[in-house]
């Protein structure tokens, strides 16, 4: 006893697939498309759709195919030539339309209006690249000064450790002096900034 696979194609399964596809080709969509459509219809991935349509499918509707490329090359053509004539029949009607002066003026008048919007655009854009380049130049100022000050910060830091590293060694002997005797120590300070004893 043979068994059937649960994931077999049904011939109607076949027939929806080339249905599906054939029309795609005809109307001008992709066969992918087709695929993803009949993968839904027939909870299929698009991938299972594609390979059985190109590896059993396809073979069987060959002359089914060239027919629906053909279809579809006739329907683009006649699509080209109807946008064609209802622009010349647009373009016609334009023609034969005559204008009243009222209309002329008001087209000139928003012709007007518009360059003036135009010419207020073309010196709002000059202002702002102005503005642009002095925020620009303040930048660049602005982080020169604060390199200078974090400069100028870590020596003060610097300064700041060396004076507690003086006072700390001076504090221990002063510490050590007094527990040893009670005599006075003078110090004094070093050209380098460390305390020596006298």
């Amino acid at each position: 006893m043979t068994s059937v696979r649960q994931d077999a194609w049904t011939q109607d399964e076949d027939l929806l697939l080339a249905e599906v596809v054939l029309r795609y080709i005809r109307e001008g969509g992709t066969q992918l498309q087709a695929f993803e459509d009949v993968g839904r219809r027939l909870s299929r991935t698009a991938a299972a759709c594609g390979f059985r349509w190109n590896s059993y499918v396809r073979k069987q509707y060959k002359e089914a195919i060239e027919l629906a490329k053909k279809q579809r090359k006739e329907k683009k053509k006649e699509a080209v030539i109807h946008r064609e004539q209802k622009g010349i029949a647009t373009a016609e009607i334009a023609a034969t339309k005559e204008l009243t002066l009222e209309e002329v003026i008001a087209f000139l008048q928003r012709y007007h209006q518009s360059v003036n919007d135009f010419q207020h655009v073309i010196d709002e854009n000059r202002a702002l690249k102005k503005d642009m380049e002095q925020l620009q130049q303040t930048i660049t100022r602005l982080q020169a000064e604060k390199d200078s000050l974090e400069k100028e910060l870590k020596m003060v830091q610097e300064d700041y450790k060396a004076l507690i590293s003086i006072m700390e060694r001076a504090r221990k002997m002063v510490v050590f002096e007094e527990g040893e005797q009670a005599k006075k120590v003078k110090f004094q300070m070093e050209r380098n900034g460390n305390l020596e004893k006298i």
